[in-house]
């Protein structure tokens, strides 16, 4: 474990509708590669750059929960939830930042195709001030990157991870070619929709959950509309 004044903190956004070993697979090698003393999994509450959650936050959150209360490394953090309205991740490093202090090392893990577009985000330039930006993608395969992303990330590469968060708290880019499981959140509410099993796409006690509540499975909410 680091220095209590510099504690490794990744950490993995998502909408987590539901999560998924996919997810939960990523979360481990990344923690194991960085000798994270913790990773935090943040449920975005409104993502800014995809359709909203089927799930409503409370089960997202309680499903979260369950996914991760054996693993002792991993934390849940509702502070999108709390906060509310679209998720931006500049607001959530900000928060943690000022939370953890300027000697915690904090990773935002991204996956490659976030990456490749992450010119997108809200003051994106201004993620490096506050964290590492961990970029986990499959072996053997580098995305097409925006022009103004591979501008700006050739300048803040490392190849060398551990010293890149032993000499700083924030800045650098690095790449982390991971065991990726070919598991969608979309493709498990397809199989709940079909009548489908999804078992060992998720972990059991999240399936329990999602088929005890109807979760994926229920009628949509009346609205009034005589349509």
């Amino acid at each position: 474990m680091s220095d209590s004044a510099a504690r490794r903190i990744g950490i993995l956004g998502g909408t987590f509708d539901p999560v998924h070993n996919g997810h939960l697979r990523t979360a481990l090698e990344v923690a194991e590669l960085l000798a994270l003393d913790e990773l935090r999994l943040v449920p975005s509450s409104v993502p800014p750059h995809r359709g909203a959650p089927l799930a409503t936050a409370a089960e997202r959150l309680r499903m979260l929960r369950l996914a991760t209360d054996a693993h002792p490394g991993f934390v849940v953090d509702d502070r999108e939830l709390v906060r509310g309205g679209a998720s931006y991740t500049i607001d959530t490093l900000r928060s943690l930042r000022a939370e953890l202090g300027a000697a915690a090392r904090l990773c935002l893990v991204v996956g490659q195709d976030a990456f490749a577009a992450i010119d997108t985000w809200k003051e994106w330039c201004e993620l490096e001030a506050h964290a590492h930006i961990v970029v986990v993608q499959r072996p053997g395969v580098a995305p097409a990157l925006h022009e103004a992303v591979a501008r700006w990330a050739s300048t803040r590469l490392c190849a060398d991870a551990g010293k890149a968060l032993s000499d700083a708290a924030h800045g650098a880019v690095l790449r982390l070619e991971l065991t990726q499981l070919a598991i969608s959140a979309t493709h498990i509410r397809e199989l709940l929709a079909q009548g489908r099993s999804p078992r060992y796409l998720l972990p059991e006690a999240v399936l329990d959950h999602i088929r005890e509540h109807r979760i994926y499975t229920r009628a949509p909410a009346h609205t009034g509309d005589t349509d």
